[in-house]
């Protein structure tokens, strides 16, 4: 009975003293962060942009296919405040409905690439050898082509289509991870911790993904929050040049491509969506620097 009295007081101590200990770290990255004003308006942005996405339907002015062929191509106005397009469609109602497709495109593209990348280059970076050198080949073979001419080619070979766009997105978005997660793991796995693990006889598959990985989830959120704005850019080129939304469905790459015709007579077509792609990749851009301006003790 002594000795349960004294384990559970350790527990209750130990169980204590980590939870103010992770309370503290929080509280220590949220102060660092604040600092960096631009990362803390950037986040402001997303967090804006994403619940318009989320709620912009039932609050929109108008339904993003109604047309109004009274107001065919009319510039900004009260009535339109980023005026219509060639069916006299609100602009403004169709770049906050066509958010959602946008941005859920670029995300759900993004944790797929980031999955696999992320396990590909923990295996790499763990067990060395054979798997190292074929993994990182073949990450060395898709980066001898620039991103969207890589999407363009995948695209083009199962394609077109928002799920295809999403695929396309995903494979140039894993060599990134892979490179970045194995150069983590490598300085990770030698750390006492994982030493300790290993010779209490964990087997590789325990220690890989809860002594390993952990330690690899830093470089892996700043370089995800960065990837976010890379993909939201290449999946509106691909719906530009035709290979992913069709014209008439609200997607920001695709308004850009319909209006690019209405240039002269219709500038605001493609300035509205121009400039909110321009904005959304910035933002996210700048919140994945501050992120690693944060987490990196040498930037502290």
């Amino acid at each position: 009975m002594a000795e349960l009295k004294t384990n559970n007081n350790k527990e209750m101590f130990a169980t204590g003293e980590e939870l103010p200990k992770a309370q503290s770290k929080v509280k220590e990255f949220v102060k660092k962060f604040v600092k960096r004003k631009t990362a803390v308006i950037s986040l402001i942005f997303i967090i804006f942009i994403i619940l318009m996405a989320v709620i912009a339907p039932y609050v929109v002015p108008y339904a993003p296919d109604q047309p109004d062929y009274t107001n065919l191509l009319q510039g900004p106005s009260t009535a339109h405040i980023w005026g219509t397009d060639e069916f006299g469609q609100d602009v403004f109602s169709r770049l906050m409905v066509g958010g959602r497709l946008s941005l859920s495109c670029a995300l759900i593209a993004t944790i797929v690439g980031t999955a696999l990348g992320v396990v590909l280059g923990l295996i790499a970076g763990f067990y060395g050898g054979f798997w190292d050198s074929l993994i990182m080949r073949c990450c060395d073979v898709l980066f001898a082509f620039p991103d969207i001419l890589l999407a363009i080619a995948v695209v083009a070979i199962i394609g077109q289509g928002m799920v295809n766009v999403m695929i396309a997105v995903a494979v140039f978005t894993v060599p990134s991870f892979a490179r970045i997660i194995r150069s983590a793991t490598l300085s990770v796995k030698q750390a006492p911790y994982v030493e300790v693990a290993r010779s209490l006889g964990c087997k590789n598959s325990r220690i890989l993904f809860v002594h390993v990985f952990p330690g690899t989830i830093q470089s892996m959120i700043v370089n995800f929050t960065m990837r976010i704005g890379t993909a939201i850019l290449a999946a509106s080129s691909l719906s530009f040049l035709g290979f992913g939304a069709n014209v008439t469905e609200p997607d920001w790459g695709a308004m850009l491509s319909q209006g690019r015709n209405y240039l002269n007579t219709a500038p605001h077509m493609v300035l509205f969506p121009g400039i909110l792609i321009f904005l959304t990749v910035l933002a996210f851009n700048l919140l994945g620097d501050g992120l690693r301006d944060t987490l990196d003790p040498k930037m502290n």
